[in-house]
């Protein structure tokens, strides 16, 4: 072979890589996936923005977040209504939050919005290979988030109810203090890990001079090392299932996701599946996809808005012949 002819060859080899690298960042850039992750990285940094010189707003939103930080924008609606109950004040603008989200775009802030499901969303990377729940055992454990959330409300109601009672001065003080203004914040994971966390390196930070000059720890969260090592505990176990079993606090644990999926029934957001682009036969590629398991294949295909969907649409991305698509209606 001369030069000549291996010339034309060398440039159609590199046009055809450059074609090849082209579309590859073409689909990339144009997935569901890579704008989602660029909406939660975004909402990430606003809703801790007090940190880039943002006040907070009059913004009450269904995420999981915290109340325990002066660096957060807005508060998030379920600790709101926990807090508020204990302040025995009706909260309004947190329960008129959670029912307009939940009517009009169902749980799609917990999968474009909720900082903790974007941590969630970043352990996955942690392991390439990813524990595999049975359906079985799957159906089991989604029922523990609405034993959860039924717990908490029944504490924060009957709460509120022997207080405005005036009854209720022994019972807040069986629960102590931080438990009874919001029992769910007192140990929710999001809660320690970016409002307890912060505070445990800051008061670490000035307090062991104190405690090595006096022997003596100030008053803190470092005074209660009992409840301090529960509310770790707690959150390393969630962190460290997350890495294994993806969206698992989102799955079985979250009462917010609870309570959005029971009142997403009424929804005008959900998915809809095209039957003819549809094949079924053969094809669990949505379903694998799905990080929390909806049957999806199982559902209407007309529309379908089942109480576990955060409406990631990586069943969406998935779909070869993009079968799937939101329908608002």
């Amino acid at each position: 072979m001369t030069m000549s002819q291996k010339e034309p060859e060398s440039k159609t080899t590199e046009s055809t890589n450059r074609k090849t690298l082209f579309s590859y960042l073409k689909k990339g850039i144009y997935r569901i996936e890579t704008a989602r992750k660029i909406t939660q990285f975004c909402c990430f940094l606003l809703l801790n923005a007090v940190v880039f010189g943002l006040g907070p707003w009059p913004l009450v939103l269904p995420i999981i977040g915290t109340l325990g930080t002066p660096t957060k924008t807005v508060l998030e609606a379920f600790g709101t209504v926990q807090w508020m109950l204990f302040e025995l004040v009706i909260p309004f603008l947190a329960l008129a939050s959670i029912l307009l989200t939940a009517v009009f775009v169902s749980r799609s802030l917990c999968g474009w919005v909720c900082p903790f499901g974007f941590v969630q969303d970043l352990l996955k990377y942690v392991k390439k290979r990813h524990t595999q729940v049975s359906p079985r055992t799957h159906d089991s454990m989604i029922k523990i988030k609405y034993f959860i959330l039924a717990v908490l409300l029944f504490i924060s109601g009957t709460l509120a109810i022997t207080l405005a009672a005036g009854v209720g001065r022994r019972y807040k003080t069986a629960l102590g203090e931080d438990f009874a203004r919001a029992p769910f914040n007192a140990l929710s994971p999001a809660d320690t890990l970016f409002a307890v966390l912060p505070r445990i390196v800051l008061e670490a930070r000035y307090g062991i001079p104190t405690l090595i000059e006096t022997g003596t720890v100030a008053d803190g969260i470092l005074s209660a090392p009992l409840f301090l090592w529960i509310r770790l505990a707690i959150m390393i176990g969630i962190i460290g299932l997350a890495a294994y079993i993806p969206r698992s606090w989102c799955r079985y644990f979250c009462p917010n996701g609870a309570l959005m999926g029971l009142l997403s029934h009424f929804s005008f957001l959900g998915l809809k599946r095209d039957p003819v682009k549809c094949t079924k036969v053969g094809c669990r590629l949505c379903v694998e996809a799905c990080p929390m398991m909806v049957r999806i294949l199982d559902m209407p295909w007309e529309k379908f808005n089942d109480p576990d969907c955060i409406y990631c649409l990586k069943c969406t991305d998935a779909c070869p012949t993009k079968a799937i698509l939101p329908k608002f209606s």
